[in-house]
């Protein structure tokens, strides 16, 4: 998560959508950065409305600007399990090394899913609080011209942003029957990523 105090904004660091290339980039002219534990970096809404929006307000924000970049959910669920694929996984409850896209898919729809295939949501992880704490601006991942015109205006000259962390490249054919699954059942995603508009050109 990257908090830039002037300006009053706060980018939400979903997991998968390569905010951790704005983290190494924008560290530097951020006002705080949050890397650690993992359940601070990536806190969703209801985590930063319980411990981060209670702090900036009492010290003077009472309205910091929350923006979030979400993936195509069928791109963001191909990017864990590519990321669960790697050799620190193996033999381990995590890993999804062996495994088809389509199992992948198929036990991530499970009310109970397997350790492998336990990723949340995206509409879940920004999903607004009863006080009224919510995300301001979303961005599709795949707008990355979009994104980085918002931050330009914001913030002023950008850095170049690296490309790091990227999962090992593997084949992400999907049956019919499976995506339609996925489809139906991870439908909230769906909406919340077809409902972002492209900014960029």
């Amino acid at each position: 998560m990257l908090v830039f105090w002037n300006e009053r904004l706060v980018v939400l660091s979903v997991p998968k959508t390569g905010t951790h290339a704005y983290t190494q980039a924008l560290g530097p002219r951020a006002s705080m950065v949050v890397t650690d534990p993992p359940e601070l970096k990536h806190a969703p809404v209801y985590r930063y409305n319980r411990f981060f929006r209670p702090m900036f307000e009492k010290i003077g924000a009472p309205n910091m600007e929350l923006i979030a970049v979400i993936r195509e959910p069928l791109s963001w669920l191909g990017s864990w399990y590519r990321y669960r694929q790697r050799p620190a996984l193996d033999g381990r409850p995590t890993s999804t090394k062996g495994m088809s896209f389509d199992a992948f898919l198929s036990a991530c729809c499970e009310d109970d899913p397997p350790a492998f295939a336990n990723v949340g949501s995206q509409a879940k992880f920004v999903e607004a609080r009863p006080n009224g704490t919510a995300v301001a601006q979303f961005f599709r991942y795949e707008d990355q011209a979009g994104f980085q015109d918002f931050l330009r205006m914001r913030l002023g000259d950008l850095p170049e942003i690296p490309i790091i962390n990227v999962s090992p490249a593997l084949s992400l054919s999907v049956s019919s029957d499976v995506e339609a699954q996925v489809r139906r059942v991870r439908a909230a995603e769906f909406a919340l990523w077809e409902s972002i508009p492209v900014r960029g050109e």
